[in-house]
């Protein structure tokens, strides 16, 4: 007979390991699947200044490796694996994993979200070292220098906006002639002294992959085919996340840009119904923070939702 878990969670960043370490304490074993990218994006930054607790900072790594053997001291298991598909109706869960089969009480999703990136191959070599794709985190490490942000959105709008805080000029580069941003926030990049728009241009490739750390970017005038170096110590992608939830399209609510819709914070729904023992925390269901404590904070609610539900259903 399959063995029945009392919980699966599915990502193991912030808020899927601090759900491991909460269920795992509870002494519920949860079963951590680490996915495609184990420890989530905080497992390619560097030095995490904004983690209450640290106050020297911590690289992101050791974070997350800090957490994990804490799940696992009280517990937690981890498989690297990935969801095919999944019957969040049937009872128990099923899901269909790259390691077989799994059956579940409940399931805490945390599979996080993705940072669309340009692609390059100079731009992947120096995430970390000048390339970011996150303002709050890391625009501290920019105070009195020059950047740069990609994107024609309201998020690169509000990338660059709030950089302005600590760097001497932000270029705002988008590959298009026009800007999809609402007009309040283009207008307001516009008219700030320390933002320069550049409209129909690309990035070709980052400079500075033999230092490992940005020192420009070379562009490219989509209209004239003009080329050039523009001279600068970040890059920052403001270009949107990617949440990571397509395998539960039709079974669980998702808003129109693919994030999972919860209620009562953490709670999922189909059709506007909480549907019983499916959980979501962290990036998945967050477009608004995005930050560490706040993935951490929710993983927890996630675990302590569990354990609630599996208490009245007598488990």
């Amino acid at each position: 007979m399959t063995e029945i878990r009392d919980t699966v969670i599915l990502g193991s960043g912030c808020a899927g390991l601090t759900a491991a370490i909460y269920t795992a304490r509870a002494g519920l074993k949860p079963l951590v699947l680490e996915g495609h990218e184990p420890g989530g994006q905080l497992s390619i930054t560097t030095l995490v200044e904004n983690f209450p607790g640290w106050p020297d900072g911590i690289q992101g790594p050791e974070l997350i490796d800090n957490m994990k053997k804490q799940a696992q001291r009280f517990g937690a298991t981890f498989e690297i694996a990935h969801l095919n598909t999944v019957e969040v109706a049937a009872h128990p869960i099923r899901l269909h994993t790259s390691i077989g089969d799994i059956s579940t009480r409940t399931l805490i999703v945390a599979s996080g979200a993705s940072a669309r990136w340009l692609g390059l191959p100079s731009e992947q070599a120096l995430i970390g070292h000048g390339v970011s794709s996150c303002a709050t985190c890391d625009g501290f490490f920019f105070r009195g220098k020059e950047i740069a942000v990609v994107g024609g959105g309201d998020s690169a709008m509000e990338e660059a906006l709030f950089l302005t805080r600590f760097a001497t000029k932000v270029t705002l580069l988008h590959r298009r002639d026009h800007f999809r941003a609402s007009k309040i926030m283009l207008e307001r990049a516009i008219a700030h002294p320390s933002i320069e728009l550049r409209t129909n241009t690309v990035i070709e490739e980052v400079l500075g992959v033999d230092e490992k750390e940005v020192r420009g970017v070379r562009l490219r005038d989509v209209a004239s085919g003009e080329a050039c170096e523009l001279a600068i110590s970040g890059l920052f992608l403001g270009i949107g996340h990617e949440p990571n939830a397509k395998m539960f399209a039709g079974q669980i609510d998702l808003d129109e840009d693919g994030y999972v819709k919860t209620t009562g914070n953490v709670l999922t729904t189909h059709n506007s119904v909480v549907v019983p023992g499916v959980f979501a925390c962290g990036d998945v269901q967050d477009r608004r923070y995005r930050q560490a404590i706040t993935a951490a904070g929710s993983g927890c609610m996630a675990a302590l939702e569990t354990e609630k539900f599996l208490e009245a259903r007598g488990h």
